[in-house]
């Protein structure tokens, strides 16, 4: 097997590993189901509610996928705006710092106040969550350009713009990539936690249904289910990236 199979295999090898111990510490121990439920009960209870899990999971998905969206088109337009002036990034850039610290799920009750309960708080807490990371990678991509291929662009008749959308962009697209990456799984945090104060449906209203019901195996399994979401939109993000931006990776693909 060579490296390039190990690092292919390795993640799902670490995670049958980890499954492995999970059930032998639970079954050796006699750990109760109430409190922490081995592998098997999580798939049992599974298997017995999975059409009650895929539903929760669908709105969830297209949920926090309405919300990324958002975060995308506005992290983008943001970010282009912070990157592209020195101006523009002195006055901006702190006062989305200083947003980005305030707990998200503080903003819950208050859209709930404007929006509702429903689909509505869960897509700007998605939103708000994760346009940040977008917003910040877009701008350095922007801001780090080097100063002499500016100047050289310019010398050459290159305007401002043109050495942004045609330079600046481009040269941006691994650090928007590596932002989308960590963005969707901060979309997928921020759905599950409106869900579970200011909605009626979904894995995060699932997760208190379950708890209350003390059904610990359902809860754990729409973890589980959040949690692949995530990882598949991740892996989806990767697959794109090595697709479109070959260029910035060379030098890891010759190892």
């Amino acid at each position: 097997m060579n490296m390039k199979q190990v690092e292919r295999w390795s993640p799902w090898l670490l995670l049958v590993a980890v499954i492995a111990l999970w059930q032998i510490i639970c079954s050796a121990f006699n750990v109760s189901e109430f409190i922490f439920p081995s592998p098997v009960r999580i798939w049992d209870q599974f298997m017995e509610y999975r059409s009650l899990i895929a539903g929760h999971a669908w709105r969830t998905f297209w949920v926090t996928m309405v919300g990324f969206g958002i975060a995308i088109v506005v992290g983008v337009l943001l970010g282009f705006v912070i990157g592209s002036s020195r101006v523009a990034y002195a006055a901006i850039y702190p006062l989305m710092t200083a947003f980005n610290a305030l707990p998200k799920a503080a903003f819950v009750p208050i859209l709930v106040v404007w929006f509702g309960i429903g689909a509505g708080p869960a897509i700007l807490t998605a939103f708000l969550i994760s346009f940040f990371p977008i917003m910040v990678n877009i701008a350095t991509g922007l801001a780090t350009l080097e100063p002499e291929l500016e100047d050289v662009l310019r010398v050459l008749g290159a305007k401002r713009w043109d050495v942004l959308v045609k330079v600046g962009l481009p040269r941006s697209m691994p650090y928007f990539y590596g932002s989308l990456k960590v963005a969707i799984t901060l979309a997928f945090v921020g759905t599950t936690v409106s869900e579970m104060t200011a909605a009626n449906e979904g894995i995060g209203y699932l997760l208190i249904s379950a708890g209350s019901a003390m059904q610990m195996g359902l809860a754990f399994a729409g973890l589980l289910v959040v949690g692949a979401m995530a990882m598949a939109m991740y892996e989806l993000f990767s697959v794109i990236e090595n697709h479109t931006t070959a260029w910035a990776h060379r030098g890891s693909q010759n190892h």
